[in-house]
């Protein structure tokens, strides 16, 4: 992963500005968008296993509602800021609006290692999360998600402290739950989905023939393992993959150039996205160091893990045969970067649109959820 440190926050205004600048935008619409509506910050006891209490800080940011309910994911991540909680909720209208469904933007998180902590103790963190909120999220106000190492489970907790605050059925409140309790054919797989027929699409346009591409993989979480899916069923290659190992507490690159089976990679990881390095070298695969994944040989990159991965100092070991990068991840990649790689005549997919597949999905679960109805997977 790169240690350049960049602000997200600054990145994201920087990006509103020089659009602001293009269209004329006035400045009073320009200063209310130029920063979030509104910021929660707070505090979660939670009681540990062994009897302590630990504190906890979390986070809910609504950019702006204008379109209707914010919406964004919740993230547990041990360098979690509040700039980059701003950032993405910034980005979060934007997606929406791109996308054209009636959501604002927001964002959530709480600075936390979850790989630290049992089952229980997530639970109360989840709990203890929207006790704090509970009187600022909801169906018509602002609709949580899954995001970086939060799931389905996460989400089932939440809603059910929710409900048990306010004393009814409000499915609606949260999206990318268990299908059997209210979630949504298809949302797993959504996001990375998404990035792939975008993908396709940009290939289409540029007429080069996905089956005869390669591509190297930043990130093994839910988003980065249903992209390398559906791109190897598309008939593309996946030479290279890189995800952090919580054990040795950095980035592997895991290289095959014959191409990386996807369906028995996903069957050694668990279930934040770390792959078993000693199984994975069994299978065939070379360890590399973690940003080698910037380096490969390939036509396109997918970086699907985190922000700020894709800068001025990383850009130098881009490959002249990169074509396409696709912005699985939110803000991947850095304002003065997209300078360098439009000037290399790479086509790049930007994340708002890439990555829209997830909240568009999640919109459909909301609104299934609120009329109290099913929908098929098509």
């Amino acid at each position: 992963m790169s240690q350049t440190t960049y602000n997200p926050y600054m990145t994201a205004q920087k990006q509103f500005d020089g659009v602001a600048d293009l269209i004329g935008l006035e400045q009073p619409i320009r200063d209310l968008l130029r920063q979030p509506g509104r910021e929660y910050h707070f505090t979660i006891p939670v009681k540990m296993d062994d009897g302590t209490t630990k504190i906890f800080n979390g986070y809910r940011i609504q950019h702006n509602d204008a379109r209707g309910p914010a919406k964004g994911g919740i993230r547990f991540h041990p360098q979690e800021t509040i700039d980059t909680i701003r950032a993405l909720s910034m980005w979060m209208t934007w997606k929406c609006a791109v996308v054209d469904i009636p959501l604002g933007g927001a964002k959530g998180g709480v600075i936390c290692d979850p790989h630290s902590l049992s089952k229980g103790e997530q639970e109360r963190l989840c709990r203890g999360y929207v006790r704090q909120l509970a009187k600022n999220i909801g169906p018509t106000i602002d609709v949580p998600a899954p995001d970086v190492m939060t799931n389905g489970q996460h989400m089932l907790w939440m809603m059910d402290e929710f409900e048990t605050i306010h004393g009814g059925h409000y499915p609606g409140t949260i999206t990318g739950k268990p299908v059997g309790m209210g979630g949504s054919l298809g949302r797993t797989q959504a996001t990375g989905y998404g990035v792939i027929y975008c993908l396709r699409e940009a290939l289409k346009e540029l007429k080069i023939d996905i089956t005869k591409t390669t591509a190297s993989l930043q990130g093994f979480g839910n988003v980065a393992e249903y992209a390398a899916r559906l791109y190897t069923k598309m008939g593309g290659k996946i030479v290279a993959i890189s995800c952090w190992d919580n054990n040795d507490k950095k980035a592997y690159t895991y290289r095959n150039l014959n191409g990386l089976d996807i369906e028995k990679m996903a069957a050694i990881k668990d279930s934040f996205g770390t792959i078993d390095k000693v199984k994975a070298q069994k299978m065939g695969a070379e360890l590399l160091d973690g940003d080698d994944w910037i380096a490969q040989d390939v036509d396109i990159l997918l970086p699907c893990a985190l922000e700020n991965q894709l800068t001025p100092a990383t850009f130098t070991k881009i490959s002249d045969k990169v074509k396409v990068i696709c912005e699985g991840a939110n803000g991947p990649t850095t304002p003065d970067c997209d300078e360098l790689i439009k000037a290399k005549n790479i086509y790049l997919i930007p994340d708002f649109l890439c990555n829209a597949g997830g909240v568009t999905c999640s919109y459909f679960e909301q609104v299934q959820c609120n009329m109290n109805y099913f929908w098929s997977m098509e």
